[in-house]
């Protein structure tokens, strides 16, 4: 098994975190809503996997480039 970094695209404030270390994320699971120049962005989970560490909290300000979290990749098929 891999892991995946999630990233941030741009500089942002973390608005809401959606999931907890251990929880199971699909390609569509938003982990976060960060706010940027008044406007919600939400970031999905990119692979399927189970979620390993939360680097952010409500209320940090995010710089582009920042790990938002890391998610431990997993087979569908396993």
């Amino acid at each position: 098994m891999s892991s995946h970094t999630l990233g941030a695209e741009m500089v942002a404030n973390v608005h809401t975190v959606f999931v907890a270390v251990g929880d199971t994320v699909t390609p569509d699971t938003e982990v976060v809503l960060l706010e940027s120049m008044k406007m919600e962005i939400p970031v999905l989970a990119e692979v399927d996997g189970v979620v390993r560490e939360i680097a952010v909290a409500p209320g940090d300000s995010i710089q582009e480039g920042d790990v938002i979290a890391v998610i431990e990749e997993v087979d569908r098929d396993e």
